[in-house]
């Protein structure tokens, strides 16, 4: 399935100029059964990219405003009352969807971001009694803009732990830009009408189940280990990566190789996908941030210290 998924990033990145790193994590995470958390400044195409994902796999997509007054309800689903028959009638939410895009999931206070919590980890949620299974392949991207902090929510450590990455989009290049000026100049129409679908869900799903077959042999796991656990020791640190972060290292490592063609893990895999998996699941104590030390920081000097098995 390697032709599909060159297919697909080739198309992806057609639309979203000079983010070719961004677009191949994101597809990382898709592969790999995760969620996104997408962090970027306006204007440089973190909706694009969700609803491009979409149309090109064939799934269903819905979008959520995230704001200051929404509720849970809004996410989820509600229950309307029928004069009728006088029952009440279940609506399901827009989180029922093959690709959820929650953007700027910041802005809503932390009892509707909690909305999202057992739809990202179950893939169900629980609407007046009832238990109801999402979509599949069910695929969050959360968007928050990092230059505007007036009337936003932190999300908290339990939420932040249900993305498998964080995937940051910054400025195109040069190249980048220029090429998006030209497509603009020549008026080439809506983007998605651009793009051609390349995989079915039913393939997706398939490609899914592959992703979790890929093996991982005992050093390259004893390796994805001290990673974790190396991030627990440093000096400013005053959160490390939880157990969680390690299997969703091991996931991401996994389609990391399943993108490469491969159906085993080597420790090239974990370092690829280290920074977006594990900087949003580290939190630094005061003095590290007024040194001006980033998680992405930590991430490489923790590469740097353990050593790579042979």
């Amino acid at each position: 399935m390697r032709e599909p998924i060159a297919a697909l990033m080739d198309q992806l990145e057609s639309i979203v100029f000079g983010q070719s790193v961004a677009v191949r994590q994101v597809v990382t995470a898709l592969l790999a059964g995760g969620h996104v958390l997408l962090q970027g400044v306006p204007g440089v195409g973190k909706t694009r990219l969700a609803r491009a994902i979409t149309h090109l796999v064939g799934g269903t997509f819905r979008r959520i405003q995230f704001t200051p007054d929404l509720l849970p309800s809004d996410v989820v689903g509600n229950a309307v009352f029928n004069l009728r028959d006088g029952t009440f009638e279940v609506h399901p939410g827009p989180v029922f969807a093959n690709v959820v895009l929650a953007d700027e999931v910041n802005r809503t206070p932390p009892k509707t971001q909690a909305a999202l919590l057992e739809a990202m980890e179950e893939r169900q949620v629980s609407l007046f009694g009832e238990t109801r299974s999402l979509p599949e392949p069910f695929f969050v991207i959360a968007t928050q803009n990092p230059v505007e902090y007036e009337g936003t929510y932190a999300l908290p450590e339990a939420q932040l732990d249900r993305f498998l990455m964080e995937v940051n989009m910054g400025y195109p290049d040069l190249d980048g830009e220029v090429e998006m000026l030209r497509r603009h100049r020549s008026g080439t129409g809506p983007y998605l009408a651009r793009l051609s679908p390349v995989l079915t869900l039913t393939e997706l799903s398939g490609m899914l189940r592959e992703v979790q077959n890929v093996t991982a042999a005992p050093e390259v796991l004893l390796y994805i280990a001290r990673l974790v656990r190396a991030t627990r020791e440093l000096r400013g640190v005053a959160l490390g990566a939880s157990p969680r972060a390690a299997t969703a290292l091991l996931d991401a490592a996994r389609a990391n190789a399943y993108l490469e063609g491969r159906d085993y893990l080597v420790p090239d895999d974990v370092i690829q996908v280290a920074k977006p998996v594990l900087r949003h699941r580290l939190a630094l104590d005061a003095g590290a941030e007024l040194e001006g030390i980033r998680a992405d920081d930590v991430v490489d000097q923790v590469v740097e210290q353990v050593d790579v098995p042979r």
